[in-house]
């Protein structure tokens, strides 16, 4: 087992590029059987209301070019019966839009969600598996492997026997993509804070005063709170203590960035 992850991760490591290791995780997932891919990533899962993200990351083989704008600008992703089980469980899973289909996302399948339901099907990408790969860092992300199984209530026998398969392809793959991220992917937030902004944020949430920032930057006390106020008006925050708490729930303060 040891030797076979190793072999899967130099493999998708060959690949200098995101999107070469995603075209090689992709090939691996034909020779399972399924016939397109969908790969997100979001950096936080919900918003501060409890809400769904909109992945900063999405990545798709053989699937309509249009689904980009249905599930950025139409706000499809947030209503999306599958992304709202992914987001809540670490456990693969078949789906199917079929009405009649019971698989773990028809809890999540109402009015609100049906125009999802109805793209997918009209483009015969009704049914699939999701790998959820949740990680410590709390971000996550999804790899979909699509195939149209019509009306199958439960899994088919060969995706039974593929799936563990499947999982650990997907993390593997998810960590070697993650090393070629670039930072406005790792951060959840469209907002872009200077270092100077961030780093005077990251010392705010230490508890330090504009005044012992100042001597902790080499900087003066109005230059101080002139990057703290630049940061509160890009992130919409109140006051400084809300400006720390959006920038922290939205890692832009993370130095992994």
């Amino acid at each position: 087992m040891l030797d076979a992850i190793e072999s899967i991760r130099e493999r998708f490591s060959a690949a200098e590029t995101l999107d070469g290791r995603i075209d090689q995780v992709f090939d691996t997932m034909q020779q399972l059987g399924f016939e397109a891919l969908v790969y997100d990533y979001t950096p936080v899962p919900f918003d501060l209301d409890g809400e769904l993200m909109v992945p900063s990351l999405l990545k798709l083989r053989n699937i309509d070019s249009d689904m980009p704008e249905y599930w950025f600008d139409r706000g499809y992703f947030r209503i999306d019966p599958v992304q709202r089980l992914a987001a809540r469980t670490s456990a693969p899973f078949f789906w199917n839009y079929d009405a009649n289909a019971d698989t773990m996302i028809r809890r999540f399948m109402t009015e609100e969600t049906e125009p999802v339901a109805r793209y997918l099907r009209a483009r015969d990408m009704a049914s699939g598996v999701t790998i959820p790969v949740h990680t410590p860092r709390g971000d996550y992300a999804t790899v979909t492997g699509i195939r149209p199984w019509r009306k199958s209530a439960t899994a088919p026998s060969d995706v039974a026997r593929t799936i563990a398969e499947f999982g650990l392809v997907a993390h593997i793959f998810h960590e070697s993509a993650f090393e070629l991220f670039d930072r406005e992917t790792r951060s959840a937030s469209s907002l872009h804070l200077t270092e100077r902004e961030r780093e005077c944020l990251r010392y705010s949430a230490q508890g330090l005063s504009a005044k012992e920032i100042s001597r902790a930057i080499d900087r003066s006390v109005p230059t101080v709170v002139m990057h703290l106020n630049a940061a509160a008006r890009k992130l919409g925050a109140k006051n400084r203590t809300q400006a720390v708490v959006l920038a922290t729930h939205y890692r832009l303060l993370d130095r992994i960035l």
